[in-house]
């Protein structure tokens, strides 16, 4: 691939056939994909916590209600012990990668202090994990039609409620993904 083809910065949605458990209807925002491979956090899962838990858990004094009721993500099936933010850009953290002109992600304590004390970014999604493909290996996925790909939408990132954004991604292009059906064929 060129890096035109890459898919930086764009969501992949699983196929409604995509079996594997980690990826089950999952809509995956892509941080990263060169040549080398890719990662991504899925945005959709929830780890059954509150951010409220993980200040406890880092000793972090919290002041900001809001953002102690916000939802943790299971962000993928690797490193699901660290901790990354997805958010819009600002701010002058540590440890910060920009993803697009308008996100961001960071994977240090600051940003995490910040938002504990109503100083964080305007937006954000706090996730443990992520997801990650080796050399060629999402691109071998899409060939075999595991994945369909459409450009990020930051309503769909940080507003949609998280168990409709699966079909609210595929939207974007015209989907219904509820509709496809579990094989493709190809000519």
């Amino acid at each position: 691939m060129n890096q035109a083809t890459y898919l930086n910065n764009q969501f992949i949605i699983a196929m409604p056939g995509l079996a594997d458990p980690n990826f089950f209807h999952t809509v995956t925002y892509l941080c990263q994909h060169n040549h080398e491979g890719a990662l991504g956090i899925i945005i959709n899962r929830s780890a059954e916590m509150k951010l409220g838990d993980i200040f406890k858990q880092m000793k972090i004094h919290s002041t900001s209600l809001c953002a102690a009721e916000a939802p943790v993500f299971a962000g993928g099936p690797v490193q699901q012990e660290r901790g990354f933010v997805l958010h819009t850009r600002g701010g002058g953290w540590d440890a910060t990668t920009a993803v697009s002109e308008s996100i961001s992600l960071t994977t240090s304590r600051d940003v995490i202090e910040a938002i504990a004390v109503g100083k964080g970014p305007e937006q954000y999604l706090v996730a443990l994990g992520y997801a990650g493909w080796g050399e060629g290996q999402l691109e071998q996925e899409m060939l075999a039609n595991a994945w369909l790909n459409t450009q990020c939408s930051q309503q769909v990132l940080f507003d949609t409620p998280i168990n409709v954004r699966w079909q609210a991604a595929a939207e974007q292009i015209g989907i219904d993904i509820n509709r496809l059906t579990m094989q493709a064929g190809h000519s």
